[in-house]
């Protein structure tokens, strides 16, 4: 229908997108792209983390929302049971691009923690998007506001019991301690 709508021959939509999983890989990979042209680096560059998080998934919610039922419609096809894999994936990739974004370097397990939070973050906010009727999204953007002060309030107590346990003895140290001394 859509090659027909745009006046693309049949056949040559099929050889660019041989199926509705791979044409909404391609459209979340252009909100992708939209979304990094809309907050470029010299624009998140002086908000704090939380705020690049919180404009870089609000941006992208504002690029989807013209397209809400479009969008409801590839999460149902994301869902079923022959492309969750392919979903968790693209999960995966907004989230990691929304961190690339915010200039996250992490190259250690917060690498992978910080996106898989957000991934989950970003997921439940669009279920929530889906249904908001609220003027300009507020119910939508009141939710993310709640989950990413959830998640800093995790991260400030998972800092502060790490810091407590930080000079407590370690068996581990020691041991490799005894294999390898310190010169």
């Amino acid at each position: 229908m859509a090659a027909d709508t745009l006046g693309v021959d049949r056949d040559v939509a099929l050889l660019a997108l041989p199926d509705a999983a791979t044409m909404i890989d391609a459209w979340f990979a252009y909100i992708d792209r939209e979304m990094a042209a809309a907050l470029p680096p010299e624009k998140l560059g002086p908000m704090k983390v939380r705020e690049k998080i919180t404009a870089l998934v609000e941006t992208r919610l504002d690029l989807l929302a013209a397209h809400r039922e479009t969008l409801r419609r590839a999460l149902a096809i994301l869902a079923m049971p022959q492309n969750v894999a392919n979903g968790a994936k693209l999960g995966w990739r907004a989230a990691d691009a929304m961190w690339r974004a915010a200039g996250d370097t992490a190259t250690d397990y917060n690498h992978y923690t910080k996106r898989a939070m957000l991934g989950a973050v970003y997921a439940a906010t669009m279920t929530v998007f889906l249904d908001d009727e609220s003027e300009g999204q507020a119910d939508t953007r009141a939710f993310l506001a709640r989950r990413i002060a959830g998640i800093m309030a995790f991260e400030k107590a998972k800092g502060q019991f790490l810091a407590r346990t930080s000079h407590r003895p370690s068996l581990s140290r020691f041991i490799g301690r005894l294999r390898y001394p310190a010169i």
